[in-house]
């Protein structure tokens, strides 16, 4: 089973997908071909998705079973210790979050005593 997804992608690849994959939900293509022809759509869908993002996710003779693919995703596939896992990017200060106040972790008299010290 193959299953890619495609965000912001154009129209014709989209049309170029249902050739092989069934479209159960608007950019969700699923299918069951051979492992040529996944290579062979996945270099497709790289070529035509130009400013889009991709993600396919496929059956693997491994410990998960399954094995993905991104690409030009905010999330990153790496292995950790030969388990596959999605790297999140970690949120940074420049969102525009600085504006922001920060929290407070401790009002009590004992939390400042820890933070500031005994005074």
């Amino acid at each position: 089973m193959t299953i890619i997804v495609v965000a912001a992608c154009p129209v014709g690849l989209r049309g170029h997908l249902t050739r092989w994959f069934l479209e159960i939900s608007p950019g969700v293509f699923v299918g069951r071909v051979s492992a040529r022809v996944r290579e062979l759509m996945w270099a497709r869908t790289v070529d035509m998705v130009r400013t889009g993002r991709a993600i396919m996710v496929h059956h693997a003779d491994n410990e998960q079973g399954l094995d993905f693919k991104v690409h030009r995703h905010d999330w990153q596939p790496v292995d950790h210790e030969g388990i596959h896992l999605m790297l999140r990017p970690a949120a940074s200060d420049d969102d525009g979050d600085s504006e922001q106040p920060q929290k407070h972790r401790n009002w009590s008299t004992a939390g400042r005593r820890r933070r500031y010290g005994n005074r």
